[in-house]
């Protein structure tokens, strides 16, 4: 029934998500993606990354005619349960079924390692091949070849059946046609014999290849690409990690109103109009309006707003926003999935759906290269039995052709470059999700920015005292921090730390009140002080000093929040509070622009603080005022302009404008959503990492681009010797591991890439991730 309906829902919106199943690369996505398009009416996007598909399609179209056309290209496709906000009970099954496949790719990846690793040992080193050898190797390597390497074969055939030629297909066939010919020439050839031994001759005669085996080629191409295949696997099981994390922001329990009783139940059993307590550092449960009682709400999540929003009775909250304040007592006006929390989650989700993947490279070249080295065997085979030289050489020709062309090095190309790129950038502080991260990078030319935690600190400190004549600003700090340490407001304990940090210990406070919306009042040291709003003191007929009045002016035009104190019956001083820029902040703008890239600051701040944030930085394009769903409008305009976008940012409220860009950078002291909604992570909360990043990126990718032409070269020079037949086992083993060796040797190269600012991550990274403070703040 649950199917049904969501059947009849995805009819009457015109738009619906399948779930793809049996994907092993970009060109599977591809494939299905040209297969929905040729419906008539039908616009669908297929994500490798995340298994999904986004289909628009008209009214006379089924879904059910949507999955049968997926199923017939040889792939699995389902509707997904609804999305649930509190228990998340469909979600966990998938993760146990991604957990399935992940644990069944380990255990053939375990396998062929155990086992291709005395093969390929054997093989190489003549010390090792004592009688009857090659049968203990054909023990080893079967296993291999057909378990650990069956992902690849049954990939081939899908491929085969749709006429279409992948990776897979190539090291599938390579393979198959290195076991094969093992085969054959063990139990029908002369390599079965006892006392048998490669041969080492660095000459290139015709033979009939009887007594040449490949099983190593065989063993150790599987167990290479297999490695790579893992770790890919691994990082796409990371790809709906954002939405969990967004929704596990949200409260678990909450204390609502029952006839007239506290009742404390799960969060998500709210309903709309149902009434809830809210007490002082608690989360606010669901969106709502404020019935009763007034405090500050930390509304950063959402807004970006680094100074706590101000509610009282009337006034809307959202959920999963901190109560930082007062007692609040707030009516539900939307529960589950309409909340603004969850609104954000779909906003990541559809980010992340419609994030185009670049295909591999790998599989672009196997689409054209596979075909022709599958014709030149054929041609070989034809040409050397027309030639009347015997079907033994003709087939040795014709197989040889296909080993030689079977990926070992390319099988290494990506997953050893990735490996030292991003082992060094742990060193450095940046870690690297997955290839697909590093493609974007030689192309990105825009890097945008969050204010609030990524270029400032994104917390508030005392930045100035301002005193009228004659009054000692030590004084003032003395008061002011004695008073306002007894407030839990957030402005009032950055007053109270600035002025503990500037004056020392400070004094106790007696009749401590705080007048709501207005500031605070007490005794401290036998004087009655007051620290808040000019309307504060207006109601007790004081006023401020001109002087102090445009200090004040000042402040707010500069984003700076901004509090009068006076004592003894008259206004003393103005102390201003702002959100600090960190100090390598300018260092890193500078290394930005070096880069090529066009920065800009885009924050739910207002826009005068935005303004005075990136004049100093030296930033000309801001964009500040702004939701959620409004980031990402802005990555998509820029995006829409031509430009490749960089989303740098640590907040909840990035997590959908970091899945839209091009290339996500999250701050590793921010959120765990903006960590997973990010193609790369920097541990420290400093932002030239962040430049770092992207020229490790680009240097890693250009290190993989490299490993993958040599590779080819290889194969590609190597393929006329084979189709001659003049390749002995001797050359194309150490052809072969010239190849591989050549490839790892480029790839360890970037274990020398040096930051700019020259220093390394704080805080080593030994696979958990270090954390400074995890906070909510854009």
């Amino acid at each position: 029934m649950a199917e049904e309906d969501a059947m009849n829902s995805g009819a009457a919106s015109g738009q619906i998500e399948l779930a793809i199943g049996g994907m092993t690369c970009a060109s599977c996505a591809a494939r299905i993606e040209r297969r929905l398009n040729k419906i008539e009416g039908v616009t669908a996007t297929v994500n490798y990354a995340t298994e999904k598909a986004k289909v628009r399609f008209p009214g006379n179209v089924d879904p059910g005619d949507l999955i049968a056309s997926v199923e017939k290209a040889g792939y699995t496709a389902e509707l997904p349960e609804p999305p649930k906000t509190a228990g998340a009970e469909a979600a966990d099954a998938g993760d146990e079924a991604e957990d399935d496949e992940l644990r069944r790719l380990r255990h053939r990846l375990i396998t062929s390692v155990v086992l291709a690793l005395p093969v390929v040992a054997m093989a190489m080193v003549p010390a090792l091949q004592f009688d009857n050898w090659q049968w203990l190797s054909l023990t080893l390597a079967a296993p291999v070849v057909t378990y650990a390497g069956w992902p690849f074969h049954r990939a081939a055939w899908i491929n085969l059946r749709h006429g279409a030629a992948t990776m897979d297909t190539l090291v599938s066939v390579g393979t198959l046609a290195a076991f094969g010919w093992s085969l054959w020439a063990l139990f029908f050839g002369s390599a079965g014999e006892p006392g048998m031994r490669h041969g080492f001759e660095f000459t290139m005669t015709r033979g009939d290849g009887s007594a040449n085996i490949y099983l190593e080629a065989a063993a150790g191409v599987t167990a290479f690409i297999l490695a790579g295949r893992f770790f890919e696997a691994r990082s796409k099981r990371r790809a709906g990690a954002a939405l969990r994390a967004l929704l596990d922001l949200g409260a678990k329990e909450v204390s609502v109103l029952r006839g007239g009783r506290e009742e404390r139940i799960p969060a998500d059993q709210l309903a709309p109009g149902d009434v809830f307590i809210v007490r002082p550092g608690e989360k606010i449960a669901t969106d709502g309006v404020v019935e009763e009682g007034s405090s500050a709400v930390d509304a950063s999540l959402l807004t970006g707003e680094s100074v706590p929003v101000e509610v009282g009775p009337g006034d809307r909250v959202a959920g999963a926003t901190v109560n930082a304040g007062g007692r609040l007592m707030v009516r539900a006006s939307r529960v589950g999935a309409d909340t603004q929390l969850a609104q954000m989650a779909r906003l990541v989700e559809e980010a992340q759906t419609g994030k185009a993947q670049v295909q591999r490279l790998a599989d672009r070249i196997s689409a054209i290269f596979v075909p022709i080295v599958i014709a030149l065997s054929v041609a070989t085979l034809g040409f050397w039995i027309g030639s009347g030289s015997g079907s033994a050489a003709a087939f040795t020709a014709a197989v040889a052709v296909l080993i030689i062309a079977c990926p070992c090095a390319l099988g290494l190309a990506t997953p050893t470059a990735l490996l030292v790129g991003t082992g060094r950038g742990a060193q450095l502080g940046i870690l690297i999700k997955g290839p697909e991260a590093l493609e974007s990078t030689r192309a990105i030319d825009t890097v945008v920015l969050d204010k609030t935690g990524t270029v400032t600190t994104g917390e508030m400190s005392l930045v100035e005292v301002i005193t009228a004549d004659g009054v000692d600003a030590a004084d003032v700090l003395r008061l002011a921090g004695a008073l306002e340490n007894a407030s839990e407001h957030p402005i009032a304990q950055a007053v109270a730390a600035g002025a503990a940090e500037r004056v020392g210990a400070l004094g106790t406070v007696e009749d401590f009140t705080n007048i709501e919306g207005l500031g605070v009042q007490g005794i401290v040291d036998g004087q009655a002080v007051f620290v808040g709003r000019p309307r504060l003191f207006a109601e007790w007929a004081q006023h401020l000093p001109v002087d102090l009045d445009r200090a004040m002016t000042e402040a707010q035009e500069r984003g700076h929040t901004a509090v009068a104190v006076g004592w003894d019956g008259s206004v003393r001083a103005v102390l201003t509070v702002a959100d600090q820029i960190k100090p390598t902040s300018a260092e890193a703008i500078a290394q930005f622009k070096a880069l090529g890239l066009r920065p800009v600051l885009l924050t739910g701040d207002n826009a005068a603080v935005a303004r005075t944030v990136a004049g100093t930085l030296g930033i000309e394009e801001v964009v500040a005022e702004v939701l959620p769903a409004d980031k990402v409008d802005v990555v998509e305009r820029l995006q829409r302009e031509g430009r490749t976008v960089a989303m740098v940012g640590d907040g909840v409220n990035d997590a959908a404008a970091l899945a839209q860009a091009d290339l996500g950078l999250a701050m590793g002291t921010g959120t765990d959503v903006a960590i997973e909604a990010s193609d790369l992570t920097l541990v420290r909360g400093d932002l030239r990492v962040a430049a770092d990043a992207i020229r490790l990126s680009r240097r890693t990718l250009q290190t993989i681009k490299g490993n993958l032409f040599w590779a080819f070269a290889y194969n590609v020079a190597a393929l006329p010797l084979a189709a001659t037949g003049l390749l002995s086992p001797m050359i194309a083993g150490a052809a072969m591991a010239f190849s591989s060796v050549f490839v790892v040797s480029n790839s360890l190269r970037l274990r020398g890439f040096k930051p700019l600012n020259g220093g390394v991550a704080a805080t080593p990274v030994t696979g958990g991730r270090p954390r400074e403070a995890a906070r909510t703040a854009n």
